[in-house]
């Protein structure tokens, strides 16, 4: 049984930056791709990234693009979503998610079997 936790979120004002962390105690994410989603009140689990495992490729949603980069750090067992030019409707829970597969296939939710409890961002002015 894979457990993910994601952990970094907080309140930010509209062009600040955060950075999310996605760890994974008792279980090696190296070999896995990592998707991060977020869901806004009301709102469906939109895919935001993913990155592959062993070629680093990454996928984003063109809502985030030039603004959030995905990056992993296998010595600490850690992916990160850093998120800079935050605005308001970027406010939403995320979460990390993995199918244990190495390579990313697309930001559907469908796609990732495994999740964490999520981390609350909020953007406010």
């Amino acid at each position: 049984q894979v457990q993910l936790e994601e952990s970094g979120g907080g309140l930010v004002q509209p062009g600040g930056s955060l950075t999310l962390s996605c760890t994974a105690p008792g279980f090696t994410l190296d070999y896995y791709e990592i998707g991060w989603f977020r869901q806004a009140p009301g709102k469906e689990r939109e895919g935001v990234s993913c990155i592959s495992s062993f070629d680093g490729v990454t996928l984003y949603a063109d809502s985030v693009k030039g603004r959030f980069t995905v990056s992993r750090d296998n010595a600490k067992n850690t992916v990160y979503l850093q998120m800079n030019g935050l605005k308001p409707e970027d406010t939403a829970v995320y979460y990390c998610a993995t199918d244990t597969l190495s390579n990313c296939r697309g930001l559907g939710s469908f796609l990732y079997h495994y999740w964490g409890q999520g981390t609350q961002v909020t953007v406010f002015a």
